[in-house]
């Protein structure tokens, strides 16, 4: 698989806003995945689609990551979502994200309509991705097999909100600690589905955070996936996506500090033929390079540039 635009900062917009579907573009997120479940009252769904083809052809969306959320597999509106959006505009969509998916079946179905859509449009067969979002006790028990279930898969995403409800979670605060509980309640879920993205190559992104004017709350709660190793998290508000983009980016020492490893690793191996040495006061071997190559990699995605180049010491 292709190597994926970063997504640290994932943009929801409704499909029923005009307003927001106008200003989506120009807004500074990686991704923007366009809404036609939770955000979209039952009455509203069918100009919501109208509205979604219409902003995806309008153009304007530079390198953004171009997403919609349709309806879940529980619903009578899903196949009419997937088919009225993709027809529409395919050509101009990166990834179709299926919600509170619960086993592999459910993204084999819209891998196959997906498939069925591409060969009759006559567009590239395979190249519009799927985002499963895990939002429930029986998508987080299954979410291995839901990882491998299709090539097409390109992210999984967690869902706060319903899965609190799901599991009986006694707190209106999404993604916000509990006071009563002394440790982090999503770092089992967390975790799993983390392990879940990387066994499969792909990216793993945390969900939202509903207080949106609540920027330092937005900011510890992302800090939290961040540290574990996700690539990103929803925003639902334009004052959200700095704090997205500065969080899941590395930090510029340690950008730099990796991409001197990896010289100093590629230098030593192949002009010294040596195996593990010392950078400074550090051991660096094979482990080393692969630690900072993650860092490295979102470095560069992240716009970042070098401050410090590393000097082979004299001999």
């Amino acid at each position: 698989m292709e190597t994926l635009r970063p997504r640290r900062s994932c943009l929801a917009v409704p499909g029923s806003s005009l307003k927001m579907l106008g200003k989506a573009p120009g807004l500074p997120a990686d991704q923007v995945f366009l809404d036609l479940e939770d955000s979209v009252a039952p009455d509203a769904k069918e100009s919501a689609r109208a509205n979604i083809v219409a902003a995806l052809n309008g153009g304007g969306w530079g390198e953004k990551t171009r997403v919609v959320r349709v309806n879940d597999l529980t619903t009578q509106w899903t196949y009419r979502d997937v088919v009225s959006v993709v027809e529409g505009a395919g050509a101009n969509l990166d990834a179709v994200m299926l919600p509170k998916v619960a086993d592999a079946e459910q993204v084999h179905w819209l891998d196959l309509t997906l498939t069925q859509i591409e060969k009759t449009m006559g567009y590239e067969v395979g190249r519009i991705g799927i985002e499963a979002q895990i939002e429930n006790p029986q998508g987080l028990i299954n979410v291995n097999h839901i990882a491998f279930a299709s090539d097409r898969i390109q992210t999984i995403v967690f869902g706060p909100a319903d899965f609190m409800a799901s599991i009986n979670m006694p707190s209106l605060v999404v993604g916000g600690l509990n006071p009563d509980y002394p440790a982090d309640p999503y770092h089992y879920i967390l975790m799993q589905i983390l392990m879940a993205a990387r066994a499969r190559g792909v990216q793993a992104i945390d969900g939202p955070y509903l207080q949106i004017r609540d920027v330092d709350g937005f900011r510890a709660v992302a800090r939290r996936s961040q540290a574990l190793g996700f690539d990103g998290k929803w925003v639902l508000h334009p004052g959200q996506i700095d704090a997205a983009n500065e969080i899941y980016a590395p930090k510029q020492d340690d950008y730099d500090h990796a991409e001197l490893i990896l010289d100093a690793y590629d230098h030593y191996t192949t002009v010294e033929k040596l195996g593990a040495v010392m950078l400074g006061e550090e051991m660096i071997d094979e482990a080393s390079r692969k630690m900072a190559l993650v860092i490295a990699a979102k470095g560069r995605a992240a716009g970042l540039r070098r401050t410090s180049k590393f000097e082979p010491p004299a001999r």
